[in-house]
């Protein structure tokens, strides 16, 4: 029987600006996260298999959840077959304050302009 690999999951202090920066500059990655940081549970891999009404092949999305992984953001649980997810936002929140909501924020406001700019081009099509 094959032994899986154990998930590489950095210690808070290895956890860097630039690292988070860079795993959150990835608009499918920074939607990913802000999901499961709203979220009350572990949310698996397979409930992002679609992403802003598009498919997201599991490869891609695999390499999604490592990056977001090895920058400290996400912790990832082998369930069987699958693998949970919940966000280390303590952690981070007590290393580096408000960054991550901040980012998230932002995120989420940049995403209902876009929304809305779309229904008003929709709007002046019709």
């Amino acid at each position: 029987m094959k032994k899986m690999r154990s998930l590489f999951h950095p210690s808070v202090d290895d956890i860097s600006v630039e690292g988070i920066l860079h795993a959150l500059s990835d608009p499918i990655r920074v939607g990913i996260f802000a999901r499961i940081a709203a979220g009350t549970c572990a949310q698996p891999c397979a409930a992002f298999l679609e992403f802003a009404d598009r498919p997201v092949p599991k490869s891609t999305l695999s390499q999604h959840f490592k990056v977001l992984r090895e920058a400290g953001l996400i912790r990832s649980e082998r369930r069987g077959v699958e693998l949970l997810n919940t966000t280390r936002c303590e952690e981070i929140s007590e290393r580096f304050g408000p960054l991550l909501s901040s980012i998230v924020a932002a995120w989420q406001d940049e995403v209902a302009r876009a929304k809305k700019a779309k229904k008003k081009a929709a709007r002046r099509a019709a």
